[in-house]
């Protein structure tokens, strides 16, 4: 096989042979749901990833933010070998010891009253829409079959068939219809048009506090108070997405503390297993949580002992507060850097804490030549939707760090423009 067998655009021209053939094995075996950039990884540590060739790479990407607190944590990887060896499952057909510190912990740090633990976003995601369905069935009164859940346009919550129901992304919708209903799309940040859509079927509004996939694209400046108090006055579960944009990555624990904001349900992942295991939950009190009886949802892996273990740790190391402190700071430094290149080849730059989204100038490239660039700098990200380009480093990124991500980008643009 050679690089022109290859049936997706990824290259592997100017690769090294152990690259390549990583590469070209990977694509005729695995299913292509992926454009990835042409490298092969094989170790990560802090900020930092290396690839089979031995070049060092700064991740600013994160695994979309699952790895907040960055490659083979110490603490984390203490926990989950700990725990490796003792017991990693047994099912929630039994208890275990692990799955009562996590609940607790995870409680204290939503100030909710309760959990349901599952394993991927999308999972929490499937749950909190079930839960919010069965809530308005069996407290509000909302006739059987008839509830409905608002969602914004541009959003991106996972890629399960009811998910994908409610986007308005053509790639992640076509060919797979008939799609679920109960589900109306509003705009995103616009008040009105979120309480004109709402009627008495109405069972939640489902949002993101920061849209990631979207480019890092917040809302106007209040929107968080303004649906928090909409939600109210309507007898309408508020259910914040803070799979990316929670766990400090906006500078806070969770993005919809930056308004005060507290949802009915917080929809978690990601960086809740510390990128070494999946681990996603929901949280919510006693009035909405109580609706979930024994046998109406569940998972073989949800709240497994290893799972617990190290959501518990991922728990008390956000308690300290030195990560959300530590993204703010990233933030400030990603502010300074790019805002003055606005103009100078961005269009627009967003950052909410150690998150950024730069909307490149399309007469000079697209995101994906952005990237690419990026990576043959020693950088990697993402591009999304054409010409922009998100950026998510771990949070143990140092000044100097998120100094040469800024210095890169500035010098890749200076040379498009010359």
């Amino acid at each position: 096989m050679t690089a022109s067998d290859l049936s997706t655009s990824t290259t592997v021209e100017g690769t090294s042979e152990r690259t390549a053939a990583h590469i070209e094995t990977t694509e005729r075996y695995a299913a292509h749901n992926y454009h990835p950039l042409p490298v092969v990884l094989a170790q990560g540590e802090g900020a930092w990833v290396v690839d089979v060739d031995g070049k060092r790479y700064l991740d600013c990407l994160a695994g979309y933010s699952a790895l907040n607190f960055g490659h083979s944590n110490e603490r984390l990887v203490a926990v989950a070998r700990e725990q490796l060896g003792r017991l990693t499952l047994t099912s929630r057909a039994f208890f275990n010891d692990k799955l009562s510190g996590f609940a607790e912990a995870l409680t204290r740090l939503t100030g909710k009253d309760m959990i349901l633990p599952m394993n991927s976003g999308a999972e929490a995601v499937e749950t909190a829409i079930k839960v919010s369905r069965k809530w308005g069935y069996e407290v509000k009164g909302v006739p059987a079959g008839q509830a409905t859940i608002i969602t914004m346009e541009g959003n991106f919550h996972g890629r399960t068939t009811t998910i994908v129901s409610f986007s308005d992304d053509d790639v992640a919708t076509s060919g797979y219809a008939p799609f679920t209903t109960g589900f109306r799309s509003a705009k995103y940040g616009d008040i009105e048009a979120i309480a004109a859509a709402i009627d008495e079927t109405t069972v939640g509004v489902l949002f993101e506090p920061i849209q990631g996939e979207g480019g890092v694209v917040m809302p106007p400046e209040g929107f968080l108070t303004q649906l928090r108090e909409l939600c109210t006055e309507r007898d309408v579960l508020m259910i914040a997405d803070e799979i990316q944009s929670g766990l400090a990555r906006s500078g806070k624990t969770f993005a919809c503390d930056h308004e005060g904001v507290v949802p009915d349900i917080y929809i978690m992942g990601k960086a809740l297993g510390g990128g070494i295991y999946p681990v996603s939950a929901i949280a919510a009190d006693h009035e909405v949580m109580d609706v979930i009886t024994p046998g109406s949802h569940g998972s073989t892996f949800g709240g497994n002992p290893l799972a617990a273990a190290i959501g518990t740790e991922v728990v008390a190391m956000l308690e300290e507060g030195t990560f959300q402190a530590r993204s703010a700071e990233i933030g400030e430094q990603l502010v300074a850097g790019f805002g003055p290149l606005v103009g100078q080849g961005l269009s627009d730059v967003r950052v909410r804490g150690a998150w950024a989204g730069i909307d490149i100038d399309p007469s000079l490239m697209t995101g994906r030549q952005m990237s690419e660039a990026l990576m043959a700098r020693g950088i990697l990200a993402k591009d999304t939707h054409g010409s922009t380009v998100r950026f998510a480093p771990p949070l143990v990124a140092s000044d100097e760090d998120v100094a040469g991500l800024v210095a890169a980008v500035t010098d890749i643009l200076a040379a498009a423009r010359a």
